[in-house]
């Protein structure tokens, strides 16, 4: 649980400024929970320059609480959360010195957006919450209030949940939840869990994750983990303390967090899951006569093809459909035994490369549209499909051939601004199993939207 912080001061010198507003946001990594935003009375003058910066003024505080009266329900709205702010150091230390003048001793542990923005989004040219939500397309309203400041600290922790693909603060929040690691039973584990698609961390008592999966139904699938009596299910469920999640709307983005998390935290019972998703593969090659030929074959260490198949079946009908719809010769691809001409050619179905009646350069016309079929669509792309909310989609990127990463955008945003998509895009390895999970998901489902995009110059 968190509680994303932003207070206004009075300004002055250092640890005598005076709260003037505060707004806290209760979040549980998915949506807010609970907030509290209130003007304070500081029971002392605000420094020209912040009426200046914030627009708030002596007279409008007069009839404000002062702090005295609004700690507990800072208290209350804190407990057992970790403290997110935009320059953490500076809001904690405020907040905690006002306590200390009560004689409480006010203790939470933080996580400083800026210092997570830097290590997340390196390379920015600011890191400020006004450049940095600018650049990120983050919109932000009411800028140095204390709730338009925190609303944007909170779209922008949403971000970096996402980028953080080693799963640090996530393993952190499940670590200092003493509600999560006071053994709640599974039947109250699976009653929090949503419906909806994603990707699911199972957590062992130390906060460490020890299996990452992902499912249309979340609920459903953790309820199969905890009711299933095979070994690993049982280890799992003596070892589970907590099951967090994320919601991502579309299948693709959670297959493809599915696979890069797995790789990269290496859970321990993920073990089955750390081999290759796919074992055949189609693959080219221009035989002695100069035709391009298609064929199946087991995929190879530094094989490179077109594309990948779980199964042998599937990989043998792609070919059938790919040599029927484009014409191509059933010998030449492998699919016929014939020591003459194929039996499509019998049939006038085949235009007599196999006998070479043909000439080569028209033949490979057809075989490059069908090779084209199973490239990606276009070198710069979006894959568009559903997001985490109505108002929302997610995106997966192509930029000149390759794979580079998922992100989610508002309908309000331009999609086909590169700069910006670049940066809210959560950067994923360009291997061979996501290629082969776009490649799937996008033949299989056909509402899929892709949108072509314009590379970005080169100014050099």
């Amino acid at each position: 649980m968190y509680a994303i912080l932003d207070i206004e001061t009075t300004g002055g010198q250092f640890n005598e400024e005076g709260i003037t507003e505060i707004a806290i946001y209760r979040f549980n990594g998915h949506k807010v929970t609970d907030q509290f935003i209130s003007l304070v009375n500081p029971e002392k003058e605000i420094q020209p320059f912040v009426v200046n910066l914030t627009g708030i003024n002596n007279n409008m505080l007069r009839s404000a609480p002062k702090f005295y009266e609004v700690a507990k329900r800072i208290v209350e709205i804190t407990e057992d959360c970790i403290l997110v702010a935009h320059n953490a150091q500076f809001d904690y230390r405020v907040l905690k010195n006002e306590f200390r003048q009560l004689g409480f001793q006010y203790d939470r542990k933080t996580l400083c957006s800026v210092e997570l923005s830097k290590k997340l989004i390196p390379d920015q040219p600011s890191y400020s919450l006004g450049k940095l939500a600018r650049s990120l397309g983050i919109p932000v309203s009411d800028r140095h209030r204390a709730s338009g400041d925190a609303q944007a600290t909170l779209k922008l922790f949403k971000l970096l949940l996402v980028k953080d693909k080693s799963k640090n603060i996530l393993e952190e929040s499940v670590k200092n939840s003493t509600n999560t690691l006071l053994a709640p039973r599974l039947l109250n584990i699976i009653d929090e869990l949503p419906a909806s698609t994603g990707v699911y961390y199972i957590h062992n008592s130390e906060g460490k994750i020890i299996y990452i999966g992902k499912s249309r139904n979340i609920k459903k699938r953790i309820n199969q983990h905890f009711t299933n009596s095979s070994r690993k299910a049982k280890a799992i469920q003596k070892e589970v303390t907590a099951v967090t999640y994320e919601e991502t709307g579309s299948e693709l983005i959670a297959l493809l967090k599915e696979s890069e998390e797995i790789k990269l935290n290496q859970p321990h019972y993920n073990r089955s899951r750390k081999r290759k998703l796919f074992s055949y593969g189609l693959f080219e090659f221009i035989n002695d006569e100069g035709y391009i030929t298609l064929y199946i074959d087991k995929i190879k260490p530094k094989g490179k093809p077109l594309t990948t198949f779980n199964t042998i079946h599937e990989a043998k009908n792609t070919l059938y459909s790919l040599t029927e719809e484009f014409n191509l010769c059933n010998k030449l691809n492998g699919l016929s035994e014939a020591k003459q001409h194929c039996f499509n050619y019998t049939i006038k179905k085949c235009n007599g490369a196999c006998i070479r009646n043909e000439a080569p350069e028209a033949y490979n016309e057809r075989a490059v549209k069908a090779i084209k079929k199973y490239s990606y669509l276009y070198q710069n792309m979006v894959i568009i499909d559903k997001g985490r909310e109505v108002d929302e989609r997610s995106a997966v990127l192509i930029e000149d051939g390759i794979f580079k990463g998922i992100g989610f955008y508002n309908l309000n945003f331009q999609i086909n601004n590169m700069h910006i998509l670049q940066k809210v895009i959560t950067h994923m390895d360009n291997n061979a199993d996501a290629k082969h999970i776009i490649q799937s998901y996008v033949r299989k489902k056909k509402g899929v939207k892709i949108v072509a995009l314009k590379p970005i110059a080169n100014n050099d």
